[in-house]
């Protein structure tokens, strides 16, 4: 099988086990989180996990790996983009 690599050669990967454990990499950074909604940056966009009682189990950063559980609803990619437009998105998210 053939390799597909990140922008920066680091693999983005999801798996996602019953809707409640969710672990990936290829994280860069994690912009926000709370019991309804997690916002990181990955390899491949900005990538929004919605659901409740989410937590973050385990944070990696150094190797790009982050676990959240909880119980998942929705795993949703938006294309990255510039900082003063990531942080223009970043607040119009938080005051929604």
């Amino acid at each position: 099988m053939e390799e597909i690599n990140g922008s920066r050669g680091r693999q983005h990967r999801i798996s996602l086990i019953n809707r409640q454990i969710c672990n990936l990499s290829g994280v860069s950074d994690v912009l926000s989180f709370d019991v309804g909604e997690v916002l990181l940056e990955t390899e491949q966009g900005m990538l929004m996990i919605k659901g409740t009682d989410l937590h973050v189990s385990r944070l990696t950063l150094e190797k790009g790996e982050v676990d959240v559980e909880g119980k998942i609803d929705s795993l949703t990619y938006s294309e990255n983009v510039s900082t003063g437009g990531k942080a223009e998105s970043l607040f119009a998210r938080l005051f929604r």
